[in-house]
C-alpha cells in the first residue's frame, strides 16, 4: 500500500511541473509531518524554497500550487499559511478506508521494496578467548534489530558475526597454555571460558613484561599461520569452548548471525597486498608495506600511513578488514555493507574505506557504511563497570535485569493479591527483563553513549519496554474481558472515526510505513522505538476517552478494530527490535 506521505509527493511534484514547467520535475516538494495538528497532518515548505530561482513571493508561488493541486480524494482542501506554507489535512473517510485496508494484513499495508538489495550486516563481533561483555551489547542488539528492519522491507541479509579468532593473542595464549595448563591445548572443555579468560589476563601480562615470552609467543603465531597442526589443533579447542559460550547468550537475546571470523580471511590477505601494490598505492616505510592515506596525517603533520603488512611480514586488523570488504562486494554480493561498531572506530573504518575506494573494490553502486554507537555509562555517567573496575558481563548484566524482573513482578502480584504459576512468573520475568534491556539501548539514538539504569529501564511508566508490553497486555486483557475474538468481529465490521482521541490514533497507526522507510534509510532504530511509544501513549489516550466494550455497536466494533490494528502494530514493531510480546503480565 503506497503511503499517504509518498501520495502526497507525487501529487505536489506533479503541480509543481503543472504550474512552474517541466524544469521542476524531480523538485523535492519539501513534505513533512505537521509540527502541530492545528496546521493539519501535512506540510510543505518548498514554496519558500522557490523563491529566490522562481524570483517570486512564497505566498503567490504556494497560490499557483494550490491552482494545480488535486488532493481532493483523500485530503481536505490545502490551505496557504504563514509566509507561505502549505497545509494539508487527511479526509476522515479517507482513514476510515485505509484502515479497513490494513486490518487483517499481517504486514499492516507495508509493502516490500520494489528493488530488493543484498545487505551485508556486520555486528557483534566478539573476541575468542574472552568473555561477552557490556560492550558487545550495543553491536549486536543494534545490528540484529538493524537485520530485522531489513529483512521486513524484503531485502536479502547476510548477518555477520566477524569474531576475532586470529592474529597475536592465540600465540600469546597457547604459550601461556602450554606451561600453565596444557590439557587445554589437547583436550575439548578442559577448562570453563571464565578460567580460559583468567589465564588469558595472566599470558597478556606476561607479554607486556617479558620479551622472550613475547617472541616465543610471536613464532607460535607464525606456526598458527603457516597451518601448524599441533597449533591449529589447539586454536581449534579454544574458539570452539568460547563458541559455546557466546552461542548461549544469542539464544537468550534471539540473534541469529552466521559466524566468519578473522582466520576465515587468512589465506586472502596475500592478494590484498598484491592488488595493493598493482593499484599503485603500495608504499614501504621502515620495513612494513603501507598507503599513505589523503585527509589523515600524523602528530608531526606528515601523511599518517595504514599499515596492512608489518616489518616481519605479519598482517594486522586493517589487512583483514580490507580482505573482509573485498569477499562481501566479490563473493557475497553485497549491495550495501553495513559495520555496527563503536564510535571509537569510526577513523578505522573511514581509512579502510578509503584504501578499498582508492584501490577501485567499492563500485558507485555499492554503499558502505559504518553505524557507529556511543559508550553504556554507569549511574555516575562514566563508563559502566564493576565495583573491581572490570568490564561488566554480558551475562551477569542479563541476569541481573531478569533477577530485577522477576522480583519487581513477584511484588505487584503480592499487592495485587494474584496468585500465579511458577512457569508463569518465569516467562514474565524474563521476557521483560531481556526486553528492557534491548529497549533500553534501541530507544537512545546510537550516536549518543546512554547511562545503564535498571530502575528506568524496568519502570511501567515512561519511554521502557514495560509500557509497551503493558500497552499490548491491556488489549488482550480487552479481548479476555469480553470474551472477544478480534479475528471474528462480523462481516459488516468497519472503522468509525468520531472522536480526537481516535483520530488520533489512526493517523500515527497509518504512518508505520513512513517510520520504517526512514529506518532503512538512516538505520536508526530509536525512530521505530519513539514510534512505539507514541502508539502506545496514543492508545491509552484513546482507552480513557472512549469507552470500547460499553460502547453501542457499530461503535463497539470499531473500537475493537482500533484496538486489534494497535495490538498488531505494536507486536510487529517490537519483533523488528527483536522484542517478543506477552499475554498477560
Amino acid at each position: 500500500m503506497t503511503s499517504t506521505l509518498e501520495r502526497l509527493k507525487t501529487n505536489v511534484e506533479n503541480a509543481l511541473v503543472a504550474a512552474f514547467g517541466e524544469e521542476m520535475a524531480g523538485t523535492d516538494p519539501l513534505l513533512v509531518p505537521a509540527s502541530n495538528p492545528k496546521f493539519g497532518d501535512y506540510q510543505s515548505n518548498v514554496a519558500m524554497s522557490l523563491a529566490k530561482p522562481l524570483k517570486q513571493k512564497p505566498r503567490d508561488i504556494a497560490g499557483k500550487i494550490v491552482e494545480n493541486l488535486d488532493v481532493s480524494d483523500f485530503c481536505e482542501a490545502p490551505a496557504i499559511a504563514g509566509p507561505g506554507f502549505i497545509n494539508f489535512t487527511l479526509k476522515t473517510e479517507y482513514l476510515e478506508s485505509q484502515l479497513a485496508t490494513i486490518a487483517g494484513d499481517e504486514r499492516l499495508g507495508v509493502e516490500p521494496v520494489e528493488h530488493p538489495q543484498r545487505v551485508v550486516v556486520d555486528f557483534s563481533s566478539p573476541n575468542i578467548a574472552k568473555e561477552m561483555h557490556v560492550g558487545h551489547l550495543r553491536s549486536t542488539i543494534i545490528g540484529d534489530s538493524i537485520a530485522r528492519i531489513l529483512e521486513f522491507r524484503g531485502h536479502d541479509v547476510l548477518r555477520l558475526n566477524h569474531v576475532g579468532d586470529w592474529g597475536t593473542q592465540f600465540g600469546m595464549l597457547i604459550t601461556y597454555l602450554r606451561e600453565a595448563f596444557p590439557q587445554a591445548l589437547t583436550t575439548a572443555d578442559a577448562l570453563d571460558l571464565g578460567d580460559l579468560v583468567g589465564f588469558y589476563k595472566k599470558a597478556k601480562k606476561r607479554f607486556d613484561e617479558d620479551e622472550e615470552f613475547r617472541e616465543i609467543s610471536r613464532q607460535q603465531v607464525v606456526k598458527l599461520q603457516a597451518g601448524d597442526a599441533e597449533a591449529i589443533r589447539a586454536w581449534e579447542l579454544l574458539c570452539e569452548q568460547s563458541r559455546r559460550e557466546f552461542q548461549k547468550i544469542y539464544d537468550w537475546l534471539d540473534i541469529q548471525l552466521k559466524e566468519r571470523g578473522e582466520s576465515f580471511y587468512n589465506s586472502y590477505l596475500p592478494q590484498v597486498i598484491e592488488e595493493l601494490d598493482k593499484a599503485g598505492l603500495l608504499v614501504e616505510d621502515q620495513g612494513a608495506k603501507c598507503v599513505f592515506l589523503e585527509g589523515f596525517t600524523n602528530k608531526e603533520g606528515q601523511p599518517q600511513p595504514l599499515i596492512v603488512q608489518k616489518s616481519n611480514g605479519g598482517y594486522n586488523y586493517a589487512t583483514t578488514d580490507l580482505a573482509a570488504l573485498r569477499y562481501r562486494i566479490e563473493k557475497d554480493k553485497g549491495d550495501r555493507i553495513i559495520y555496527v561498531t563503536d564510535m571509537g572506530q569510526a577513523t578505522h573504518f573511514a581509512q579502510v574505506f578509503q584504501v578499498a575506494t582508492r584501490a577501485g573494490w567499492i563500485p558507485e553502486n555499492i554503499e558502505v557504511v559504518h553505524v557507529p554507537f556511543g559508550l553504556v555509562l554507569g549511574e555516575g555517567g562514566k563508563k559502566l563497570k564493576t565495583r573491581e573496575g572490570e568490564t561488566v558481563r554480558l551475562r551477569d548484566l542479563l541476569h541481573e535485569a531478569v533477577d530485577r524482573a522477576r522480583a519487581d513482578l513477584e511484588t505487584r502480584l503480592k499487592e495485587e493479591g494474584r496468585s500465579e504459576t511458577e512457569e508463569f512468573i518465569d516467562r514474565v520475568s524474563q521476557g521483560v527483563g531481556i526486553s528492557a534491556v534491548k529497549y533500553a539501548d534501541l530507544s537512545q539514538n546510537r550516536t549518543s553513549s546512554y547511562v545503564f539504569s535498571y530502575d528506568k529501564m524496568l519502570s511501567l511508566q515512561g519511554n521502557t519496554a514495560p509500557y509497551l508490553l503493558y500497552a499490548y497486555v491491556r488489549i488482550q486483557g480487552i479481548s479476555r474481558q469480553g470474551n472477544i475474538d478480534f479475528q471474528n468481529l462480523g462481516e459488516n465490521r468497519q472503522i468509525q472515526l468520531q472522536e480526537e482521541t481516535e483520530l488520533v490514533l489512526a493517523k500515527h497507526l497509518l504512518s508505520l510505513n513512513e517510520v520504517l522507510q526512514t529506518v532503512e534509510r538512516d538505520l536508526l532504530p530509536n525512530r521505530l522505538c519513539e514510534y512505539l511509544y507514541q502508539l502506545s501513549k496514543k492508545f491509552n489516550q484513546f482507552y480513557e476517552n472512549c469507552p470500547v466494550l460499553q460502547a453501542e455497536e457499530p461503535m463497539r466494533t470499531s473500537r475493537l478494530m482500533l484496538c486489534d490494528l494497535t495490538a498488531t502494530t505494536l507486536k510487529l514493531g517490537l519483533s523488528l527490535l527483536g522484542i517478543k510480546v506477552l499475554e498477560r503480565m
